[in-house]
């Protein structure tokens, strides 16, 4: 590698050990994501020393990182477990309306109406943890906000395809059977510690 190569192959690595995530279809990510797969065979052997794993989706242009040991893992509160949760379902809706080229755009309002619908709360959760939460998913590549005001209902995010990969189909059951749980007098979202990130 060139040096300025080797310095972005830093920088990179970096990243994903930050972020677990990097989509294609996120224009920040791109470059990014470009250059990982002209070395990826150097960056699955580099993870692999620290005991990591590259993920390389290509039909969903996603890479994710993992660890088979299960070091390292982010405890989601439950209110950013259901959130994405929430964000899931609203992909795969909004998916179906869509050409394979088109960012899957929701906004606040589609997410407070699902969440109500879900009949988790009667109310939506308060302004602060509902944008802590928004930051989170927006750390790992999973999302990002087109408008900064998250207390208009008009305000838009745009989910990435990362999301098929930190909720694959099978998880979305046991994700429902949490918020059960939830409805049920389970443990309070500041208790909670339900979901996991790499």
């Amino acid at each position: 590698m060139l040096q300025r190569d080797k310095d972005d192959f830093s920088r990179i690595c970096n990243r994903l050990l930050s972020s677990c995530f990097l989509c294609r279809r996120n224009e920040t990510n791109k470059q990014d994501y470009y250059f990982i797969m002209k070395y990826k065979e150097k960056f699955s052997e580099c993870f692999a020393l620290l005991g990591y794993r590259l993920e390389i989706n290509e039909e969903y242009d996603v890479i994710q990182l993992t660890n088979p040991q299960n070091y390292n893992r982010y405890n989601m509160k439950l209110f950013e477990s259901i959130l994405l949760l929430i964000l899931r379902i609203l992909y795969d809706e909004k998916r179906r309306d869509l050409s394979v080229s088109d960012e899957v755009i929701v906004n606040v309002g589609d997410i407070h109406e699902k969440f109500l619908s879900l009949k988790i709360r009667d109310k939506m959760i308060d302004k602060t943890t509902f944008r802590n939460a928004i930051s989170t998913l927006k750390r790992f590549q999973l999302i990002e906000t087109l408008d900064t005001n998250l207390t208009d209902e008009e305000a838009r995010i745009i989910i990435f395809d990362a999301i098929l990969m930190a909720v694959r189909v099978e998880d979305i059951k046991a994700a429902y059977e949490k918020l059960e749980i939830y409805k049920k007098g389970g443990k309070s979202s500041e208790e909670a510690d339900e979901g996991e990130a790499d």
